[in-house]
């Protein structure tokens, strides 16, 4: 049988023809460094990409299969990891111009738990510096090149800024992000792929440069909500059974087994054609039988007025950046920067009672969730800007609290969310569909996701190909 076509097979496929002993990691991996080799400059997705090491690992995970030990599922899988995860071999930088302390080298759970499978680590993808931030600029190291525009510089999103555009140039087959206020979801929106945001708590964040530890969590972008959850199962300590296995079992679910609220928070100040994709794709979903229903979140204003005074990460961040990391602290982008002018006057107690706010309002907005299993809507209002229109300080901060808008509140009150891409808005950029589910509740957040897909198409088939990532280069 001839190997799958890389660029397409899905996941499933892949994982599946590797445990038959029809394919090698090795032949994955040397896809992987070609395309790495034909558009790696071009993208810049990485800040370290060792195509030696790429290769070492396959061998390794071929070698287990050849002596019949199945790891799981991951096994032979190329993944890019964020360059806030600490990844034994490869320095972490965290988006600043000097590499951390040796302690951020440590890997934790997460990468952890893909070293026990013997998945393929790709390289280390570019962040915003310490995570702070959804556009993806970078004056250290500069912004991956969004893929979906070839004649401007676009953003790719952020803070997770290189993990879709690693999907898209074919050297991953899964990204590792993390995720504070929207930064696996904005990426995954703005590149057109699937990204979950599990619900904090739920992965351990040990080995992953801090944010704001309340709020931040691992997640995983992928190129489909159906390879997505596979790598989510695949991770998740909660999940028991085989990654595939579980998968399939979700997939059981019929869209019209979710009753879903329709909030109109989320489609308010949308760029052009982002309101419309979305509303079109649930209007589709509807004839396939989703039950739609409007839906009110009144904690979403509250909970956005706590964000826009710097909410619970201004904190956290000042605590970091004043302490462990205070020798970094001359080196601070200036985007990144103008924050801490909001840190310098805000007290302990008013930290302490933004948190017992978020944490009422958390109550009541899980308990407005009554009657529906999740909540939709665009994932971001904003397109992707050029990267040239958000160099000021100023200027991309306001675009920056815009853009994490719809975002931040599945954050800030506890809630889990999936994003998959079903548009393209009126700049040619693609459109996410946001599903927020319960805290905690990212099977149905999951099941939901694999029926609007199946229904929509995969993207591949949905909103097609980026123009930099055209057919005349390997894929």
């Amino acid at each position: 049988m001839a190997d799958p076509d890389f660029g397409t097979a899905s996941l499933e496929t892949i994982v599946e023809t590797l445990r038959a002993g029809r394919l090698s990691a090795a032949a994955v991996a040397e896809w992987a460094v070609a395309n790495h080799e034909a558009r790696g400059e071009a993208l810049h997705a990485y800040k370290t990409f060792d195509a030696d090491r790429v290769r070492r690992e396959a061998g390794l995970a071929d070698a287990a299969f050849a002596v019949h030990n199945d790891l799981g599922p991951l096994q032979g899988i190329p993944v890019s990891i964020k360059d806030l995860f600490g990844v034994a071999g490869y320095p972490t930088f965290s988006g600043c111009p000097r590499e951390l302390p040796e302690k951020w080298r440590g890997e934790g759970p997460v990468v952890r738990s893909l070293r026990g499978q013997l998945a393929v680590i790709s390289g280390k993808t570019h962040t915003v510096q310490f995570a702070y931030g959804g556009l993806g600029a970078n004056p250290h190291w500069g912004a991956p090149r969004n893929p979906w525009d070839a004649a401007a510089h676009r953003s790719p999103g952020g803070s997770s800024s290189g993990a879709g555009v690693s999907l898209w140039e074919g050297s991953a087959l899964l990204a590792i992000g993390s995720d504070t206020a929207g930064s696996v979801r904005i990426p995954a929106s703005m590149t057109g792929t699937a990204g979950i945001r599990p619900t904090a708590g739920r992965w351990p964040t040990e080995g992953i440069v801090p944010l704001s530890p309340t709020l931040d969590t691992a997640g995983v972008l992928a190129r489909s909500v159906a390879d997505m959850s596979i790598g989510f199962a695949a991770i998740d300590p909660g999940v028991e059974e085989d990654a595939l296995a579980w998968t399939r079992r979700l997939s059981t679910a019929e869209l019209a087994d979710f009753r879903v609220g329709l909030c109109d928070w989320y489609f308010e100040d949308c760029d052009a054609g982002i309101a419309e994709g979305v509303k079109a794709a649930l209007d589709e979903l509807a004839r396939s039988g989703l039950r739609l229903s409007p839906a009110e979140m009144p904690q979403f204003e509250p909970a956005t007025e706590i964000f826009m005074r710097g909410g619970l990460h201004v904190g956290n961040f000042a605590r970091l950046i004043h302490n462990e990391m205070s020798a970094y602290r001359d080196d601070l982008d200036p985007a990144v920067a103008i924050r801490i002018e909001a840190m310098e006057t805000l007290t302990a107690s008013e930290h302490l009672e933004r948190a017992h706010r978020l944490a009422e309002l958390s109550g009541d907005a899980h308990r407005s969730f009554d009657g529906f299993h999740a909540l939709v809507g665009p994932t971001l209002p904003l397109t992707p800007p050029v990267m040239t229109g958000i160099s000021d300080p100023g200027d991309h901060l306001r675009q920056n609290l815009r853009l994490v808008r719809n975002t931040n509140t599945a954050s800030l009150l506890g809630m889990c969310a999936v994003t998959l891409p079903v548009a393209l808005d009126d700049a040619g950029m693609p459109v996410g569909l946001h599903i927020v589910a319960r805290g905690g509740d990212e099977e149905t957040g999951l099941a939901l996701a694999l029926a609007c897909e199946r229904a929509l198409g995969r993207p591949l088939d949905r909103i097609g190909t980026p123009p930099m990532c055209a057919t005349g280069q390997p894929a």
